[in-house]
């Protein structure tokens, strides 16, 4: 049983792993492949925390194995058992490689199960995440731009060289980007990106151009500096299509999305609580005038649409919200990176501009 130490090998192969820090550990940061099966859940790790700190580690310890016996550990190594038969190239992970780790090990060893475990834990994996980064990052960099609906996403998911940052984000940058997964924290997104980077190991990245915030996620600042230097190209579609693209993503796949999660009845309000609070976010940009006419031809829209099923109805304050708001601001960023702009064009001329270079 070879324990693990080659940190980017087991990143980049996406090797499970069985994580069994507590559930805010867990939540706090992971990594991409790993699964959450808890030696202690929150409550036993803080008095045992707390253990430690009065009483000493062979307290702390002790305490640990009164809290975790009988009935409850059974039920905890079955699932890791479970885990193990299920996972057989994986391995166990906790904070920093030491007694929880160990324990775990042992008890499995104990039941007949022999499972490896990461040497030095998750903090070794974050380590090594955040270093990857740091170095594959410094590779040459082209951005995708254009205005909203330019299908830029789709441009980037669909080149062997593309990261999907929104994908990665769960979040499609924009004030109606939020999608029906939640949003990582902000140490996980960084270590889903180390990996997604580490798995491609591409000599050059395709990027969507985005700001420094995607939701509530902000890109690592050594990704954002090359960013700033890369090479952009636009895609210029017609409105007309790019208004059927958000009609398709925004109002078609989202409605199906809110229907599917939480049925008619109840994805119907989600639906419509969504589309109001992307209006509501950017009440202020748009003057409160202005906002409030948004929100009633949204809600005259949203009436048809739930009478016909038709999503047609949305262009009324969509068109309007393109023009006057997305397309004037996302044309004055671009302005200031005029000299970065190395070719423009519809979608498919920047997607066979992409394959020639």
């Amino acid at each position: 049983m070879n324990n693990g130490t080659d940190y980017r090998a087991i990143l980049a192969a996406g090797l499970p792993l069985i994580d069994v820090r507590a559930p805010t550990e867990f939540t706090q940061g992971s990594m991409p492949a790993a699964i959450n099966l808890p030696l202690m859940n929150d409550d036993e790790r803080a008095a045992v925390g707390t253990c430690y700190k009065r009483q000493g580690p062979e307290a702390a310890l002790a305490l640990g194995h009164r809290l975790v016996n009988g009935e409850l550990r059974e039920q905890r190594l079955n699932a890791w058992r479970d885990a193990c038969n299920a996972h057989p190239n994986g391995y166990l992970c906790c904070a920093r490689g030491g007694q929880r780790s160990h324990i775990t090990q042992a008890w499995l060893k104990e039941a007949g199960v022999e499972y490896p475990l990461i040497v030095g834990g998750y903090k070794a994996l974050r380590q090594t995440a955040m270093q990857a980064t740091l170095e594959l990052v410094q590779r040459p960099v082209v951005l995708i731009g254009g205005c909203t609906g330019s299908g830029k996403t789709l441009l980037v998911k669909q080149h062997p060289q593309g990261i999907d940052l929104e994908g990665l984000a769960h979040h499609r940058g924009s004030s109606f980007g939020r999608t029906l997964t939640p949003q990582l924290s902000q140490a996980s997104f960084e270590n889903h990106l180390a990996v997604a980077l580490l798995q491609k190991d591409a000599p050059r990245w395709v990027l969507e151009d985005e700001g420094r915030m995607i939701g509530s996620n902000h890109l690592p600042e050594c990704l954002r500096e090359r960013m700033a230097q890369g090479a952009i190209a636009v895609v210029e579609d017609p409105f007309e299509i790019r208004l059927e693209r958000l009609r398709e993503e925004y109002f078609d796949h989202m409605w199906q999305d809110f229907s599917a999660a939480y049925g008619e009845e109840a994805g119907w309000k989600e639906y419509s609580d969504y589309l109001h609070h992307g209006l509501f976010a950017i009440r202020r940009r748009l003057g409160l005038q202005r906002f409030a006419e948004f929100t009633t031809v949204l809600d005259s829209a949203l009436i048809e649409q739930q009478r016909t099923g038709s999503t047609w109805a949305h262009f009324s304050w969509l068109a309007p919200l393109l023009k006057d708001y997305y397309d004037p601001m996302y044309r004055y960023q671009l302005e200031k990176k005029a000299e970065k702009i190395v070719y423009r064009g519809t979608f498919d001329e920047v997607a066979e501009w992409l394959n020639q270079r």
